[in-house]
């Protein structure tokens, strides 16, 4: 483990627009976060939760600020660096799965680490391993359209945890899914962060994702209103 912040923002602000039409999407927002943990960023719509997000996972860079990241600022590298960034450390878990249509569920998790330069031998096996995982290796030869919305979300995790990222962001994993899907995603995160030593931070309004955080900031109206650690049973 990190010794200290793996991952902190120093006064990150965001604004959109011009004029009287300009709208101020974060303020200042400071805090770090340790290897290892689960942080959720929770908010109602408008807060500033995904925009957060999105500048602490290098998809959007903020107006001021500074993120650091494994001692590096991530933004004060230039272009090329940040997708480096992502494409080394960074795993993303968005409401909609981004499945390829024509892909089985096999492929979703094989074909991405081929491209990221993993041995086709270990490909192999990590897909079939974290498909299992996520409890679908007997639909590994189905394609999107054959599995259900809940199932199809467990392959784009399962794609994402095969990557054995440093950092996972997810915005709204579960606002979707139903009872014992949501449940089953919480649970594959929080073994992530225990197993595989991931950093995690979920940009989310489900409660039901509470219970397994180390830790919820509450943000308001693009401000960090509370900071709370979350005790565990």
């Amino acid at each position: 483990m990190t010794e200290g912040p793996i991952l902190s923002a120093k006064a990150i602000s965001k604004s959109f627009g011009r004029g009287a039409s300009k709208v101020h999407a974060l303020h200042d927002v400071s805090f770090s976060v340790e290897q290892g943990s689960l942080t959720l960023l929770k908010g109602a719509s408008g807060s500033g939760k995904s925009c957060l997000l999105a500048a602490l996972s290098g998809l959007q860079k903020p107006e001021s600020g500074v993120v650091i990241a494994m001692g590096t600022d991530v933004w004060g590298r230039g272009g090329r660096s940040v997708e480096r960034f992502r494409r080394q450390y960074c795993g993303y878990v968005f409401q909609s799965p981004g499945l390829f249509p024509s892909l089985t569920a096999w492929q979703q998790v094989f074909v991405p680490l081929r491209l990221l330069g993993v041995p086709a031998k270990e490909a192999k096996a990590r897909a079939s391993y974290y498909l299992d995982l996520v409890g679908l290796l007997d639909r590994a030869p189905s394609k999107p359209s054959q599995l259900s919305g809940g199932q199809n979300q467990r392959v784009a995790i399962a794609r994402m945890l095969a990557k054995r990222p440093a950092f996972i962001f997810c915005d709204e994993p579960t606002s979707a899914l139903d009872g014992r899907n949501a449940v089953m995603v919480a649970r594959l995160l929080s073994e992530a962060a225990k197993q595989q030593g991931a950093t995690i931070l979920c940009a989310t309004h489900d409660d039901r994702l509470v219970p397994i955080a180390s830790r919820v900031i509450e943000l308001e109206d693009g401000r960090l209103v509370s900071d709370t650690a979350e005790p565990k049973p």
